[in-house]
């Protein structure tokens, strides 16, 4: 059903809309209005893609993790998305998206939906379990062992500077 609605509902509504668009501005001035549409479209997501992305960075920096960011920029990347895609319909919720507030009142949505499948792994490519030391190989699907020696092996942790003689 949803590729349904994506595919082939979406682009009628989008279509009904552009036609009556037409019969009120003519068609020079409704695609001229579908251009305009999408380079402020993409001029505005730039603009808070790359706010977001120095917010994640500062982040990351002070050793947080920056979940909210990464689902504001999975809401921007669809956005950007539909501002792309011809029509009003998908340029206006391209624009929804666009504004804070409505971003902020989805991202807890977003990592809601995204944080259970990351735990477990189901709604990933998951396969094998950490426990039995048994992975598959994505390609070929096969188990494979882990190295007994390479399972031996310690990590240590600490710093270190770079000195040039």
């Amino acid at each position: 059903m949803p590729l349904l609605v994506i595919f082939i509902i979406i682009p009628l509504i989008e279509l009904a809309v552009i036609l009556k668009v037409n019969s009120f501005i003519g068609i020079g001035w409704t695609l001229g209005l579908i251009v305009l549409t999408a380079f402020v479209g993409v001029k505005l997501l730039r603009q808070q893609g790359l706010s977001t992305l120095l917010r994640a960075n500062q982040k990351m920096q002070q050793g947080q993790i920056p979940a909210q960011e990464m689902a504001e920029g999975f809401l921007l990347a669809l956005a950007g998305a539909l501002l792309l895609t011809p029509g009003f319909v998908t340029d206006a919720l391209g624009f929804t998206l666009l504004v804070p507030a409505t971003r902020k009142a989805l991202v807890g949505k977003v990592i809601a939906f995204i944080t259970p499948r990351m735990m477990s792994g189901n709604g990933f490519q998951a396969t094998g379990s950490f426990q039995t030391g048994e992975f598959k190989d994505v390609y070929t699907q096969e188990p494979t062992q882990p190295n007994t020696e390479q399972a031996k092996i310690t990590v240590i942790e600490g710093e270190y500077t770079k000195e040039d003689k």
